[in-house]
Formats: structure tokens, sequence, C-alpha cells
């Protein structure tokens, strides 16, 4: 099994080279295969320019074998040889967005499975502001402005990135109204990664996370484990 991380946003530069650096580590080092999914970012066509920034990025901090797949819409999701060079990805890297498309474009699809069985084999999932949001057991979607069943590989698990504190009475509510659930608020450029000790979520990055689980509440700082 490989690990998760889950990112608040404003990547590709500052501190997020903390978690990434980690995350290429815990993915087999700078050689391993890095596969960037575009597909948030196409709902209003940046798909392209937002794919070559996660690039730069990555190879700037010396990954030999990043690629921006073209996956994009539903018809590419389930596209035969995308998904066999997921399969192959040892970094699987999903870009911020628009999470309701994303989460569309990749459920029950053939690229997915591929993310799946990736990180059963021990492939690092990782995905930043929209890209974290879906791989949650729910998230909330601004366009619908309501709960949208995830993509589930974090259970009972919502994602809240670009968190702030201003943020901090509603992310409350939401926890209040859905018990059953734990809400991380990411800051940005601050990234979660379950590489603690027993596999409990480790904090990386400039700013904190703040954990909401019914009457919970808890902020932690890069270094520190989630111990709930």
């Amino acid at each position: 099994m490989g690990f998760i991380v889950l990112e608040g946003g404003a990547e590709f530069g500052g501190w997020m080279a903390d978690p990434d650096l980690r995350a290429l580590e815990l993915a087999g080092g700078l050689q391993g295969r890095l596969s960037i999914i575009p597909a948030a970012a196409a709902a209003d066509n940046n798909h392209q320019q937002a794919g070559e920034n996660g690039r730069r990025w990555f190879k700037k901090l010396g990954a030999t074998q990043a690629a921006v797949l073209p996956l994009i819409d539903r018809v590419s999701a389930d596209n035969q040889e995308l998904a066999e060079v997921l399969g192959q990805s040892r970094l699987i890297y999903l870009l911020g967005g628009f999470p309701g498309y994303l989460n569309q474009t990749l459920v029950d699809s053939l690229c997915w499975r591929a993310i799946l069985a990736a990180h059963q084999e021990g492939a690092v999932i990782a995905g930043s502001s929209a890209g974290a949001m879906v791989l949650g057991e729910i998230f909330y979607d601004p366009a619908s402005q309501a709960f949208q069943k995830g993509m589930g590989l974090v259970s009972q698990t919502c994602v809240l990135p670009h968190y702030t504190i201003q943020k901090k009475t509603r992310a409350g509510k939401m926890a209040e109204e859905n018990p059953d659930i734990r809400f991380f608020g990411i800051e940005e450029e601050t990234g979660l990664i379950n590489d603690g000790p027993l596999g409990q979520w480790k904090v990386y990055g400039k700013g904190t996370v703040t954990v909401y689980h019914k009457d919970f509440f808890q902020c932690y700082r890069t270094g520190e484990i989630v111990n709930r």
C-alpha cells in the first residue's frame, strides 16, 4: 500500500517543496515515474498551463520522469493507454481546479481503477486543492454549493483546502452537520502525508492543518502528527 498526500493549494512554489520532496522520496526517489493529471483545470481550459507548471516544478525538485498526462475528460479517463501509464507510475499528482468536474471525470473510470491498483502496489497518490478534495469520502463543491460523494480514497474525511482562520466558524458547522466525517482544514503551502509512525497524518510546509471531528477541534503545525 502506498502513501497519500493532501495539499492545501498554492502548489508549485515556496514551502511546497517540503511535502513534494517527501512524496518523491516515498515514491522511490527522483527517478520514479511521476504522472500529473490536469483534469480539474480543464473545466476552464487551463489544463495545459497548469500541467506545465507542475512539470516544471517537479523537474526543479529533481524528478527525472515527470510527465503531464492528457487526462482531461471522461473519454480520456477511460483510455487504456493512459490507464497503463498510471498503473506503472510511482507518484500520481492530481492538480487543482474544479472538484466537481474532476470527480465526474474520474469516478468509476478505467484510469481511476488503475490509480487504485497503483496505490495498492505502493504508488503515492497526491492531490492539491481540488485534487485533494476529491480523494476524501465527501467534498464541498462550490459550484453546486453542496456536499458531493468523493472518490473515497481517504475514508470518513473531507478536505477543506485554502483554509484560513476566517473559515473556522463555517468548518465547525460543517463538522457538526456531518458527525461521521473528519474535516481537514489545510492552509496553502501546506501538506499532509500519512507517513507517521503508525500511519498517522503528518504536517509538512508553511502553514497549519486544523482538524474538526464532532466536538473535537485542534490545530497542528509542521512536523506534528495528527492524533485523531
